[in-house]
């Protein structure tokens, strides 16, 4: 097989959670563009609704999509033997799914800080993080070891690393008032690392491939105050461009990543050397 080719979806299924998201688009974009088949999975009805029809009229196609909530377990099964109805099986799964509140917009205030941060929103990021990427992969992924294929869980690089909570500081605002990166983010993000080991030793002998990719930053319309501190601290000077994870995507999903499993891919522009 010619070297490029490898990097072709065609045939191939993947379902994408969180698939309406900022980077979720972008990921069922790369699948598209390889000639993927991808299976649109979100919470948010409208916005899932908005984003394929966009999808749809950029590509010149029609795309299956899910409204459903991947905390709900049952849901996640109907789901499934849904898409196995439809297509007859699965190939891929990106577990791409979170609550990830943007601090430097101002969503959320002090109630982020440790000292402040109650059990509920604990509870909920876990379940939309962990306990729904494990969902996922215990149906979908079980339908994928009957042909093998390939599982992508998107951590951070704040699963490699600690937030650096000096880049949400606000001039004028007391300590105590500061909004901080949850202690969920990083617990969902480095327990996503651990999934993904686990996952890829598993379901090894079925040919089920599972890596991590671990994103940086990407430029969202964040202020500039907040872009220059961080760009202070990756190697490349800036943030990501919205598109700059395709490629990482596309080659783990596809017969180019052949011999990779169990592996952390770090997309941060260096930010994790330094």
């Amino acid at each position: 097989m010619n070297a490029l080719n490898k990097f072709l979806l065609v045939e191939k299924v993947i379902v994408v959670t969180g698939a309406a998201g900022l980077l979720g688009v972008r990921h069922v974009e790369a699948i598209l563009s390889a000639g993927g088949t991808p299976v649109l999975i979100d919470v948010d009805k409208d916005r899932l609704l908005i984003s394929a029809r966009l999808l749809e009229k950029k590509f010149s196609t029609n795309l299956t999509c899910f409204n459903i909530d991947i905390t709900d377990e049952k849901q996640v099964e109907d789901c499934c033997n849904n898409v196995v109805k439809i297509y007859g099986h699965i190939h891929g799964l990106i577990n791409n799914a979170a609550n990830n509140p943007r601090i430097e917009v101002g969503e959320i205030g002090a109630d982020s800080r440790l000292e402040n941060f109650s059990a509920e929103t604990w509870n909920s990021d876990l379940s939309v993080g962990l306990k729904g990427a494990f969902f996922c992969i215990k149906y979908f992924g079980s339908v994928i070891a009957k042909t093998g294929g390939s599982i992508i869980n998107i951590s951070s690089d704040l699963g490699i690393i600690a937030p650096d909570q000096r880049l949400y500081r606000k001039h004028g605002l007391a300590a105590d008032d500061q909004a901080v990166k949850p202690v969920t983010y990083s617990v969902v993000k480095t327990g996503i690392i651990g999934l993904t080991r686990y996952v890829s030793t598993y379901w090894a002998s079925n040919g089920v491939r599972c890596n991590t990719l671990c994103p940086g930053g990407v430029e969202n319309g964040q202020e500039d105050l907040f872009r220059e501190r961080l760009a202070s601290l990756i190697p490349l000077g800036r943030m990501a461009k919205k598109d700059e994870y395709k490629g990482s995507i596309v080659f783990l999903l596809s017969d180019a990543s052949s011999y990779i499993t169990g592996t952390t891919l770090v997309v941060d522009g260096g930010r994790t050397v330094w």
